[in-house]
């Protein structure tokens, strides 16, 4: 694939494992947020150092920011999806239409919207 190409320059970053479930979480989040320990908790697998890295990384890409609240102990990180963040939840969408119709017999997944998700 060519370097310069839209497709991989983009897939470098969002096909990293971890990278869409926690968009997901920050879409089920009120107001699109979570704080760290509401994602890691939510995630279950994943590792603090791997979370760490896949929110700076969405974060550099600008699709959440990141609040800190160093008033109390311990400090709050929040993050949050921000407008590109919010519309590549349709993407997320698109390919779950997809897998739910050609790859994954999954009949209640495809009765919730991914915000109300408790799979």
């Amino acid at each position: 694939m060519q370097e310069g190409c839209t497709v991989n320059l983009t897939v470098r970053y969002m096909a990293k494992k971890w990278t869409l479930l926690v968009l997901l979480e920050l879409y089920k989040g009120e107001d699109y947020s979570r704080r760290f320990s509401e994602l890691r908790d939510a995630l279950g697998d994943i590792t603090p150092k791997i979370l760490s890295a896949r929110l700076r990384e969405l974060e550099d890409e600008g699709l959440i920011t990141k609040t800190v609240d160093a008033s109390s102990f311990p400090v709050k990180a929040e993050y949050r999806l921000t407008e590109s963040g919010v519309e590549i939840i349709d993407v997320i969408k698109d390919i779950k239409r997809w897998a739910l119709k050609w790859k994954v017999d999954n009949i209640a997944c495809g009765k919730q919207d991914c915000r109300d998700c408790v799979l």
